[in-house]
């Protein structure tokens, strides 16, 4: 008897009854290296069997012939704005919109209000999230109190509570000397600092990245360079405490080789990338359209040149979408006054298959990986893998959809996103959470 039938009689002998079939799909599992046409056997909401032509007798049976059938989507970088900003986002809309996007485990940034800074608020987020999100929403800690640079905020208290990383995304941690023993208090523990990377004296009042665009329109820039400062000098703290550093939202070409420099040297160090840095350039940005800034802010071909290879490559770990949502009248403003950031739970699948997967830029397994495997072995979640007995949180894509993305149909609060009125092929058309499919209505 294989592994694979024993499962499944354990399961019915301990009188379980609820069995879901996902039948025909192009199963695509990075992390067992597996991509074949093949049913997928859900029960008590765990993974029971992954093989061609299953004969089971199930509750609910999902026809997934003509798609693909992978490990649920992991963001590990969204703005979910509670506790205080509900007026931005909160669990419920966040959580029904990266559903809506395949997204079955998603990680919450703490710069909210009050920032996410100790054990308690921690503990509040993980309850509350629990309550009322219908995805998996993992929390992250401040780095420092109130995010302000200046005093270690409970690490230790907010690890025993539950957060998986900490970040002071939003800021730069201008004081070495802090961030140093935040990486030394960390060693021992695992867990990760994700760090927004832009040496501060270099980028204030900076709406776009710096160059010949910048001053054809007149607006002030971001240069490269203090994001590439902050990245090598993160990297050099990494290695001198043997500590875990991981690039947020990596932007610039020479990031990218100084991560990789800093990889071959064995510092311990990971990197993200966003589907907008992959795949938009600065030639974008329209003073009068708010929907393109973001920060660190959209660069040059040849940065997303590189950062499409660093992804290849292995320099660049994973793709997030810096899910940003602000309230419509906060974005409605000049180019300069509009806060940063937009909407990304909902597009994120489209705007990669279309651009990087159906262009031939990427293939299946580097992209599903980017997205399952790596965020959960970096971060080490029990998720990413359609391994037996593994929790049964998938997606179903459904690559050559076209859709055209319609700021109406989104379950988001934010409104302002740079694909809007886009024609995208490839679409998240099912997404299962612990055994249990969303329902969703497709908009």
């Amino acid at each position: 008897m294989n592994n694979q039938t024993w499962q499944i009689r354990r399961r019915m002998e301990s009188n379980i009854s609820e069995v879901m079939l996902i039948r025909g799909g192009r199963v695509v599992d990075p992390a067992n290296d597996f991509d074949d046409i093949a049913d997928v056997l859900i029960v008590d909401g765990r993974i029971a069997a992954v093989r061609p032509n299953i004969s089971f007798s199930a509750q609910y049976e999902y026809n997934a012939a003509g798609k693909l059938v992978v490990p649920g989507l992991i963001d590990m970088h969204v703005h979910l704005r509670e506790p205080g900003q509900e007026a931005k986002e909160d669990f419920i809309s966040g959580s029904k919109a990266a559903a809506a996007g395949g997204f079955t485990t998603v990680a919450t940034m703490p710069n909210t209000s009050p920032v996410v800074d100790n054990a308690a608020l921690v503990r509040a987020m993980i309850h509350r999230a629990e309550e009322v999100g219908i995805v998996n929403v993992k929390i992250i800690g401040a780095v420092t109190k109130g995010q302000k640079g200046q005093e270690l905020a409970e690490l230790r208290d907010m690890i025993d509570a539950g957060a998986v990383a900490f970040s002071d995304d939003g800021h730069f941690d201008d004081n070495a000397k802090i961030f140093l023993n935040a990486l030394d208090y960390l060693h021992d523990t695992g867990k990760v600092i994700i760090c927004h990377e832009e040496e501060t004296t270099l980028v204030e009042g900076g709406v776009m990245n710096e160059g010949k665009r910048s001053a054809l329109l007149g607006l002030k820039g971001r240069p490269t360079v203090a994001e590439d400062i902050a990245v090598s000098r993160d990297a050099l703290l990494a290695e001198y405490t043997g500590g875990r550093v991981h690039i947020a939202h990596i932007s610039s070409a020479r990031s990218v080789d100084i991560v990789r420099y800093a990889k071959e040297l064995g510092i311990k160090i990971t990197a993200e990338v966003t589907p907008q840095h992959l795949t938009m350039t600065e030639d974008l940005v329209n003073p009068t359209d708010a929907s393109t800034k973001i920060n660190p802010p959209l660069r040059t071909k040849a940065d997303c040149d590189a950062l499409l290879a660093g992804l290849l490559d292995g320099t660049i770990d994973m793709i997030v979408t810096d899910h940003s949502p602000h309230a419509p009248e906060e974005k409605d403003r000049e180019y300069i006054y509009a806060p940063s950031g937009f909407p990304g739970l909902e597009t994120s699948v489209g705007v990669l298959f279309t651009e990087l997967y159906h262009k031939g830029k990427i293939d299946l397994k580097t992209l599903i990986s980017k997205m399952t495997a790596e965020p959960a072995r970096i971060f080490g979640l029990d998720a990413g893998t359609l391994s037996i007995d593994a929790p049964a949180d998938i997606t179903i894509i459904d690559p050559d959809l076209v859709w055209t993305v319609d700021a109406k149909n989104f379950y988001t609060k934010g409104s302002h996103s740079p694909f809007i009125g886009r024609e995208l092929k490839g679409r998240a058309v099912a997404t299962i959470v612990g055994g249990n499919l969303m329902k969703l209505n497709q908009r």
